[in-house]
Formats: structure tokens, sequence, C-alpha cells
């Protein structure tokens, strides 16, 4: 068996019996070798040569369904063949298709104006599911034929097994430059405030919500268990373009003592590589080398600003870099499963079905994906409700909850524009509810 179909055989198992169970799913149409094992999942035509890398190794709407669940691959039917379970629903080839953006490859043409692939161009959108990890309901469904196929299995009981707040460093402070002081005389708040701003102490800037935000994990931390909740911080380390604004000072006194707050406060620190790393990924590994002088630690994760991890094979630049978990995985457009499942998975490349090294952590929501009016343009108890309910689907397939809340969307009135009024009170929302499991 190959190494990525037996890889996502035992993803899709999970726990630490997977090795072990695998061994008792073969992926083969071979009628004499079905005896061997106690499921057998048919292969689809997706891998074919023939198929593989063209137009036809798209899904075509309106899909199949097995047991409510939408399938890419094959067809619904399982049956008994003597004491094997033969099933006919490709769930490997379906499970390939997502976790590896295949058809982000496919589908080079398809980019928006940042150059990302828009989620309400995916598959999973327009099929009507990307608010559902289906990949998790296929390893559900994959224990039930199991323990049907008599082998002893058991399911966890359901509960979100990590969170993950993070946050990115896009606009680390109000006014505490020369040119924000400019910027908010001018066209903002007036040049008095913004200069009693500007002088007055670190903490009391707007955008300094820093130790909130730390308090909100420290909460969760204390009703869930220290290794369950961590708090991540992305900073950016270089970019020019506009989309890099602003553009801040890793080496300043500020940047050094929130950098020395992440330390106090066990705070892992992570390269949010910049617009420019999205477009010119060589860059990354320089940017990863500044920020590792700068924090006199060693840099493994990664997240691009912009959500802008453009094409798959770029994660190959990641880990040639020494990155060893990404957390770019997320629609900026719209929130939801981009990968299909709530669990990390390593990249696989569709280009050349190679397993790396590379972690994928899927976003879970991200705050402006909510709010704003050019991607969901939701209302507060609209962002909740639908919020909950992507944490509930974690929940049920024991997965990672990952939020992005950047620190200045979090601050209060009169900082923030009217998209962004509710979402310090929708994250503590969110933290309260995450306590009640």
């Amino acid at each position: 068996m190959e190494d990525y179909i037996s890889y996502i055989i035992k993803f899709l198992i999970g726990g630490d019996n997977a090795t072990k169970l695998s061994s008792m799913i073969g992926y083969t149409s071979h009628e004499n070798v079905f005896s061997r094992y106690r499921i057998v999942i048919i292969p689809s035509n997706y891998f074919d040569e023939e198929v593989y890398g063209t137009p036809a190794s798209i899904p075509q709407l309106p899909l199949n369904e097995v047991e409510g669940i939408p399938l890419l691959f094959g067809t619904p039917e399982v049956e008994w063949y003597d004491d094997t379970l033969v099933v006919k629903a490709d769930i490997v080839a379906s499970t390939y298709f997502l976790i590896t953006r295949y058809e982000e490859i496919q589908r080079r043409g398809e980019r928006d104006i940042y150059g990302r692939f828009p989620g309400k161009k995916s598959l999973p959108y327009r099929a009507g599911f990307l608010h559902r990890p289906i990949v998790d309901e296929y390893g559900r469904l994959l224990r039930r034929w199991l323990r049907e196929a008599r082998v002893n299995i058991s399911d966890q009981e359901p509960q979100v097994k990590k969170i993950w707040l993070t946050h990115d460093i896009d606009v680390p402070f109000f006014c505490h430059s020369l040119r924000s002081l400019a910027r908010e005389s001018i066209k903002g708040i007036g040049f008095t405030k913004a200069w009693k701003i500007y002088h007055e102490n670190i903490a009391s800037d707007p955008y300094y919500t820093y130790p909130w935000l730390i308090e909100q994990r420290n909460e969760l931390k204390n009703v869930l268990g220290k290794e369950r909740c961590d708090s991540l911080f992305f900073f950016k380390a270089g970019g020019l373009s506009a989309q890099d604004r602003p553009r801040y000072n890793i080496h300043s006194k500020r940047i050094h003592n929130l950098i020395k707050l992440c330390e106090e406060e066990h705070i892992e620190i992570g390269l949010h590589a910049s617009y420019d790393a999205g477009r010119n990924p060589s860059l990354l590994a320089f940017e990863k080398t500044i920020l590792e002088k700068t924090t006199h630690r060693r840099i493994y994760l990664n997240r691009y600003h912009f959500l802008d991890s453009r094409e798959p094979e770029d994660l190959n630049i990641l880990e040639k870099a020494g990155i060893t978990d990404d957390f770019s995985m997320g629609y900026a457009d719209v929130a939801g499963f981009r990968l299909g499942t709530s669990h990390p998975v390593f990249w696989i490349n569709p280009e050349d079905k190679r397993i790396s090294g590379l972690m994928l952590h899927p976003l879970t929501a991200m705050d402006c994906t909510l709010s704003d009016p050019k991607y969901m343009g939701m209302s507060y108890e609209e962002a909740q409700v639908y919020c909950l309910q992507l944490c509930e689907q974690v929940r049920q397939a024991n997965g990672e909850v990952v939020l992005l809340w950047h620190n200045d969307r979090v601050a209060e009135a009169p900082y923030l524009s009217p998209a962004d009024n509710w979402q310090r009170k929708l994250f503590k929302s969110l933290i309260e509810e995450l306590q009640k499991e």
C-alpha cells in the first residue's frame, strides 16, 4: 500500500491503535485478497494515471452521500463479501482531496485580488458542507464499520482535545510611532488625544489588549487544564508592500517588551510571514531568521499574513525553512473547515504525494472573516451562533479549536470600526462557552 494511503487510513482511524487497526483495512478492488481484511475500501478511479491531475479528477455536483455524509468519490454501497465488509464509498480519495488542497492546484485560475483561493469558490462551500469537518465524519464512520466487522474499538467521549488562542500582531500599538501620531493628528482622533497616547505608558495604548487576551487564556487553562489550552502570538518580521502596513520595527523597545511579556506568560511566538512572503515564498526563511535573532529562540510556527498561503506546493518552503507547524489553513472570506478536518494533519504534497514533516492546524474562525462586510458580514448574534456550531463540530470530532483574534480588534470604543465593535464581546462569550465542556 502506498505510504500516503496508509497514512490517510491511520489518520481516519485515529488514536493510539491506528497502526494496528489499519492492517485490518484493505484499499483494493482485487477480490482474491478480500479475505485478508475485515474491511475493504474499493478505490475509485481518482488515483488512476489518466485521471489524477486532470479536470476529470474534480468531483461533480451534486455529490452522493454515504449515511448522510457528502461523498466526493465512489458510491454509497456497503455490502458483505463472505466475512469482509466491502465499502464502495472511497473515503480515502475523498479525504486526500480535502487535506491536500488538491482542488487549489487544479483550479489555479481561481484566485482573489490577494492571490488566495476563495473559500466561497471551493467545492466544500458550493456543496454546502464547509461548516462540517466531513473527514472527521468519515473517521467516525470507519470506526463504526470496524465494530460492525467484529473489531474491538471504541470511540472517545466527545470533547475538544486542544484549544489554540492565536493572535496575529498586525498592528501592535495604536499610536506609538511618529507615523501613527501624524495619522491620528490629521485624520483620526486629533493631535491632543494622539499626543497624550503617544507619550503615556504603553499599557494605556488602546491596542495594548495583550493582558486581557492572556487573562482569557488563563481562565480556560484553570477550567480545562494546562495542557488543553495555549496562546500563540505571531509577529511580523518583514514585508514592504502596502498590505504589510503598518510596518513596525521588530527591534524596537516596545516590541522587545511585548516579547518579554510572552516569555513571562509562557506564550509561544511564531512567524507572521508577510504578504510579500506569500507572493514570494523564498523571503520566508529570511524573515524567520530575523525573528529568531530578535527573540533569541527557535521559531518553528508560522501563519501567513492575510492567510495568504497561495499555492499548496509553496509549503515546501516552510518545511525547508524549519517550520514544523503552520496555522494558515482557513479561508479569509468564510469560516469553516478548509481541510475538511478539525485535526492537525501532516501536509501531503499533491504533486508528488509525499508526506511531509509539516503539520497543518485547521483554523476554526477568524474575527474579521465573521464581521467584515466583504466576507461574511455577520451580526454579533449570527457570528456567535455560527462559531458555537463550529466549536460543537470540533467537540464531536475530538479535534482542535483554533481561534484567530487580533489584538486591535478587541480594543474598546471609540478605537474600533463599526464592524468590530462586538469582537471583544464575542471572544469573551466563546471563552465562556468553551469552559462548559
